[in-house]
């Protein structure tokens, strides 16, 4: 336990040691004896409520395939967030289906299947909103801030954001052919069919096929199409589109909450709207845990935008 002790806390010296050798430590330490903490007490309030909201569109995207109390959904998505935190590639959210298999005995690819429905919700609203705050902003073609090992500019933004439409577009098309029955059926029955297709094998080594590998995957896809089920409820997506609403308006309100209370950052709701969905569409893709160096980059990109100073 000693050891392991010692060795923790070695390594976490070690990683803020190269996390920081870099940043003017004296600079740092006088603008955040600057910043009006009082701020930090309702942006934190607000963006726990978010959180809370995100539970409930969970459980609405679960009620298709398991009906769960608010706290058993609560519970596994922050821990979700926790591991997205401190683990690379985004492994929370395989965390979250995990803890429903073993807690709510919901298959896993069911799980996974409501993850990514809940995504795309996100994915959504992040896209209308670029479109009605950033996409009216005047970038200027020349603007290129480099923060750290990252280049940023308004061509890196453009790509970044068409990767977020084309992401969003597959996924959506997906759960859409798993939703329309006729066409499931097709998708199973060309599976079911492939073993024929090994012509050169016998009736004994084809029939091994279909039951270790044909059927297992049909099993999978199955219980993939059960946590996309949510599409047959129109109600029910009406209802997650404006729990997303709410949930992305109360977290841009938590970023303006804690602007107030920071020198040199006298932006609009609407303009930190803006940065806050720049810095989301920057991270929406697999990173380093808890968006180490993105996330800040994203920011002072965004801010920059507005002619606050990467200093500030």
């Amino acid at each position: 336990m000693t050891i392991s002790f010692i060795g923790g806390v070695l390594l976490s010296a070690g990683a803020l040691y190269f996390a920081f050798k870099n940043v003017p430590l004296a600079e740092l330490f006088k603008y955040l004896s600057s910043i009006n903490y009082f701020w930090v007490l309702p942006a934190v309030v607000v963006t726990v409520f978010s959180f809370m909201l995100r539970a409930v569109r969970w459980q609405i995207i679960l009620e298709s395939t398991r009906r769960i109390s608010f706290w058993r959904a609560f519970h596994p998505l922050m821990i979700g967030f926790m591991i997205n935190c401190v683990l690379p590639g985004r492994l929370g959210e395989v965390a979250r289906p995990v803890i429903l298999q073993k807690e709510e005995k919901v298959p896993f690819a069911t799980g996974l299947a409501t993850v990514v429905a809940e995504r795309v919700f996100d994915i959504c609203f992040l896209i209308l909103l670029f479109m009605l705050t950033a996409g009216g902003l005047k970038i200027n073609p020349d603007l290129n801030v480099t923060h750290e090992t990252y280049q940023l500019s308004g061509e890196t933004l453009q790509t970044v954001f068409d990767t977020m439409l084309k992401l969003g577009a597959v996924l959506i098309a997906g759960i859409a052919i798993f939703s329309i029955g006729k066409a499931r059926d097709l998708i199973y029955s060309a599976i079911l069919l492939t073993p024929g297709v090994l012509f050169f094998a016998g009736k004994q080594f084809k029939a091994t096929v279909r039951k270790k590998v044909c059927e297992p995957i049909v099993g999978i896809l199955k219980n993939i199409a059960q946590g996309f089920a949510l599409i047959r409820y129109p109600k029910k997506i009406i209802m997650c589109a404006g729990l997303s609403a709410l949930i992305w308006g109360l977290q841009a309100c938590s970023y303006y909450l804690f602007s107030l209370g920071s020198p040199g950052i006298n932006l609009t709701y609407t303009e930190i709207t803006t940065v806050m969905v720049i810095i989301f569409i920057f991270i929406s893709l697999p990173s380093v845990p808890g968006w180490w160096g993105l996330w800040e980059a994203g920011g002072v990109f965004a801010l920059s935008l507005f002619g606050i100073s990467a200093k500030d």
